[in-house]
C-alpha cells in the first residue's frame, strides 16, 4: 500500500507541476511582408499638370523626363514662329487693300490686283488662324503628357507581372486551344 501511496503522490506532483509549469504568452504572429511598398502621392499627377501650366515643359522636368523639354518648345515654338509670320503677311496684305481702296499704289503688293489681295488675306487668315490653335493644342497637350506620365509613374511594373500566350490541348476534342494566361505572382 504504501508503494501505491507513493506512486499516486509522484503521479501528483508530477501532474500538478507540469501543470503550473506552462506559462501562458501572448504571442502575436506577423507575416513578413515581402512586397516593397511603394509610396504613392495621389498628387503627383496634379502638381506636374500644374507646373506644366505655369511654365510649359517644368512638369516634364518635375517627372525626370529632360528630354522631352526639346519637344515641347519645338512644337509650341515653332507653331509661334508660323502664327507671327502669317499674322505680318495678313496685315502686310490688308494695308496693301485699304492703300488701294484710298487710291494709293506705291506699295510693296503693287504687282497684285484686288481680288489677289483679298485673296491673299483670306489665304494668311485662316493660316494665322490654325496656328494659333496649333499653339493652344500643343500647349493643352505638353499639360496632358505631364499629367499622364505623372500618373504612369506610380504604376507597379515588375517581373511579377506576365502576360504568356498558352497552348493547352482540348482533353475532349484533343485539338489544341490558343489562350491567353494573365498571372500576377505575390
Amino acid at each position: 500500500m504504501n508503494k501505491i501511496l507513493y506512486i499516486g503522490m509522484f503521479f501528483f506532483i508530477m501532474g500538478h507541476t507540469t501543470l503550473f509549469g506552462q506559462v501562458k504568452t501572448d504571442t502575436v504572429l506577423v507575416a513578413k511582408d515581402t512586397i516593397k511598398s511603394n509610396d504613392i502621392d495621389p498628387l503627383t499627377p496634379a502638381k506636374a499638370a500644374f507646373y506644366s501650366a505655369v511654365l510649359p515643359g517644368l512638369g516634364q522636368a518635375y517627372n525626370k523626363k529632360y528630354w522631352k523639354i526639346p519637344l515641347v518648345y519645338g512644337a509650341i515654338g515653332t507653331s509661334l514662329y508660323f502664327y507671327l509670320d502669317n499674322n505680318n503677311k495678313y496685315h502686310q496684305y490688308r494695308n496693301a487693300y485699304k492703300r488701294r481702296l484710298e487710291g494709293y499704289t506705291d506699295d510693296d503688293l503693287s504687282f497684285l490686283d484686288n481680288s489677289r489681295l483679298i485673296a491673299g488675306q483670306k489665304f494668311y487668315q485662316r493660316n494665322r488662324d490654325l496656328s494659333a490653335l496649333f499653339v493652344v493644342a500643343f500647349y493643352a497637350l505638353n499639360i496632358i503628357d505631364a499629367n499622364v506620365d505623372a500618373a504612369l509613374q506610380q504604376f507597379n511594373v515588375d517581373e511579377n507581372l506576365s502576360v504568356r500566350p498558352v497552348i493547352y490541348p482540348n482533353n475532349v476534342t484533343l485539338k489544341t486551344n490558343v489562350g491567353l494566361t494573365l498571372n500576377y505572382n505575390f
